[in-house]
This record gives structure tokens, C-alpha cells and sequence, in this order.
């Protein structure tokens, strides 16, 4: 029996999940990796000549394999590919096909990784889950578990994880959220893995590795090509601009690779699935000052009084704006101070409190809401 407790920790073979394990065992934890199988790469519709990347390379699963082996604990292989690929891969497909932008990260975090962590956990008579995410984990006066950036700000994740609910958080350990990514880079060195220290990191969709989404979804949906052609690419009078390719094969705020020339840089600022459009316009018609997000998950508070202030985070990499919160009957109306550019339907919108998460959900609209 441990001193701390028995922990099932999720190792992907990369630097931070493998370190994360090395740490709670060193600390005297009971430990058990788990290295989950989300996807069948070499299985799927993939163009010629691609390998397994990222969660599901074979390399990776011997790695953590071997790394528990080295160090006396047990680790097993969990085979999690059709509960992923029917939450995860069927969401972001039909979220491309309803004109949105889908966070598939978000998806399988909050609805398969830590679920099943959790299920198998129970089975293994483990007190905790542990992953290599850069975020912490706190309890609240009020008795709540939340979420808090990792002191990293470069790598932290506490943006993917605002749908974990509470059941969930109070039992996970994020050992990395107070270290910096060089500390850790430094720890897989002193743990005799020089070469883990310097393996590449993978920022891929792991069932997109060629990073070819559109790709991805011709090969999904049988037709699709022929199903969307013949869309039009329009102005926001409505004027038709020319044809473009069909519209799941375009993004909110992209610029590149729309084959249609004015002179000028021009921003995909809006999309109708209905109607088979694409609205194209100036990058200032990116700027949005409101939006509708709903699916929310309260992490910090059991919800919001009306107008609370939050910095709202509308994508991964986004510095947050200021914002106030407005309960509506289906979700939460967000207000900005400031424009905010490329709102995108379907990406997270996270509220935080300082560096504490106070909740999130998905955007639903963009712009001024009637």
C-alpha cells in the first residue's frame, strides 16, 4: 500500500505523460500508466504511404511500455477506438458539415479520455487520474473543484479542459501545472530519458495527421465533393463573388487558399450550410463584439449572476478579452469590451477569473444577438 494513494496515469509515450508518471512515482504514489488507442491510423481511409502519428503510433505505445517496465510499475494498453470515433470523429464531421469550426480536443477530453480514465480507474481501485496537461487543480472554499492555468503560460491547457466536470476533477492530479516546460524537458533527462527530452512534439489532430481536414472529410462522407459543389462565394450585400469549392471546406477567418483574387486581402467571415454560401469580406468584418455560447459547463461557481466580468477565450491561442457574462435561457450571452476578431461558431468560449476558470461551453453565434 502507498503512502499517497494509487493512480492511473495516462501516458501517451511523449515527454509530459511519461515524466508525469516518473514524478507521482518518485513521490510515492501506487502507480499504473494507461496508454489509450483513440484511432486506427493505418486502418482508416488515409492517403498512401501515411504512418500512425501522435497518441497512436505503435513507437509511442512502447515507449510508455517501456518506461513503466524500467521503473517497476504495471501499464496497460486500452483500446478505446470505437467509443472515440463515435463521439469524436462523427461530432467533427457533422460540426464542418453545419457550417462550424469543431475543437476535437475539447470533444474527447470532456466526453472519452477522462470518462474513461475514470471508468477504468474504479475497475483498478484507483483513488486518482493523472495526465501530462499543464493546468492545476484546486478546491474551492465553496467546496467546488476548478481548474487554474498552468504557471507555463506557453503550454498551458486549461482552455481543453473546461468541460471536465466535478466528479472528475476531484479526482484528477496535474503534476506539471506548476512547472515550466524546461523544467520538465530537464526532469526527463535527471529520470535517464535524454532522448524523450528532445522527441518532437506532435500539435496535430491525432486522426489528422497530414493536418488535411478537408481532406479527411471527403474520405468520410462518401460524395461530399459533388454533395457541396457549386456553392457561392458572396459579399455581406449578398452579391455573388464567384464559385468556391463547397462550404465545410472553409473556416472562419481564413484568407489563404480560397482560389478567388480582388486585389486585396479578403477574410471568409461567415458561413451557410443551408444555403451553400460563404461570405467573404475585409478583416475588419471579423470583429464581433458579442456571442452566443452555449453547452456550458460551471467549473469554478454553480453559475453566474447576470453581468459577472470575465476575460473570454475564444480560441487556444487567444490572449482572452474582457467580457460580461449574461445568463440566457439556452446558455450564456457574452458581451466584449472590445471587438474581438474570428469568433468562430463551434470552438470553446472559456470564462476565466484571473487564472482560474470559472467555466466554458461552445460558441453557438457570433455577432449582435436578436
Amino acid at each position: 500500500m502507498s503512502r499517497k494513494g494509487k493512480v492511473l496515469v495516462a501516458m501517451s509515450g511523449g515527454i509530459d505523460s511519461t515524466v508525469t508518471a516518473l514524478m507521482l512515482h518518485e513521490q510515492g504514489y501506487e502507480v499504473i500508466g494507461i496508454t489509450m488507442k483513440t484511432w486506427d491510423y493505418a486502418g482508416s481511409a488515409a492517403p498512401a504511404g501515411k504512418k500512425e502519428t501522435g497518441c497512436c503510433n505503435l513507437d509511442s505505445f512502447n515507449d510508455a511500455r517501456l518506461a513503466a517496465v524500467q521503473h517497476n510499475f504495471p501499464h496497460y494498453i486500452l483500446d478505446i477506438r470505437s467509443e472515440f470515433g463515435d463521439a469524436v470523429i462523427e461530432n467533427f464531421v457533422d460540426e464542418y458539415l453545419a457550417g462550424r469550426t469543431p475543437n476535437p480536443c475539447v470533444m474527447c477530453n470532456t466526453h472519452i479520455k477522462w470518462r474513461a480514465l475514470l471508468k477504468r480507474a474504479d475497475a483498478l481501485d484507483c483513488e486518482f487520474i493523472a495526465t501530462g496537461h499543464y493546468g492545476q487543480v484546486h478546491l474551492h472554499t465553496n467546496g467546488r473543484f476548478f481548474i487554474s492555468k498552468g504557471i507555463d503560460e506557453t503550454k498551458d491547457q486549461s482552455y481543453v479542459l473546461w468541460g471536465l466536470q466535478q466528479d472528475l476533477l476531484k479526482r484528477t492530479l496535474l503534476p506539471l501545472g506548476t512547472y515550466r516546460k524546461s523544467e520538465i524537458r530537464q526532469m526527463a533527462h535527471d529520470f535517464g530519458y535524454p532522448e524523450l527530452a528532445k522527441k518532437a512534439e506532435s500539435y496535430e489532430i491525432c486522426f489528422v495527421p497530414d493536418n488535411d481536414y478537408r481532406g479527411f472529410l471527403k474520405r468520410r462522407v462518401a460524395g461530399l465533393e459533388e454533395k457541396v459543389a457549386g456553392g457561392w462565394f458572396i459579399d455581406k450585400e449578398g452579391k455573388k463573388l464567384g464559385q468556391h469549392k463547397g462550404y465545410p471546406f472553409y473556416t472562419i477567418g481564413q484568407r489563404k487558399g480560397l482560389d478567388i483574387t480582388f486585389g486585396k486581402p479578403v477574410y471568409v467571415t461567415s458561413i451557410n450550410p443551408e444555403h451553400n454560401t460563404v461570405t467573404l469580406g475585409d478583416e475588419d468584418e471579423l470583429n464581433q463584439t458579442q456571442a452566443l455560447v452555449t453547452k456550458i459547463n460551471w467549473v469554478k461557481y454553480e453559475g453566474i449572476t447576470n453581468g459577472m466580468e470575465a476575460t473570454t477565450k475564444v480560441r487556444y491561442r487567444d490572449n482572452g478579452a474582457l467580457s460580461n457574462l449574461y445568463n440566457e435561457d439556452n446558455g450564456i450571452t457574452v458581451r466584449f469590451y472590445e471587438e474581438v476578431k474570428g469568433i468562430a461558431p463551434g470552438q470553446s468560449a472559456v470564462f476565466y477569473e484571473g487564472n482560474d476558470v470559472i467555466g466554458g461551453g461552445i460558441i453557438q453565434r457570433n455577432g449582435i444577438l436578436h
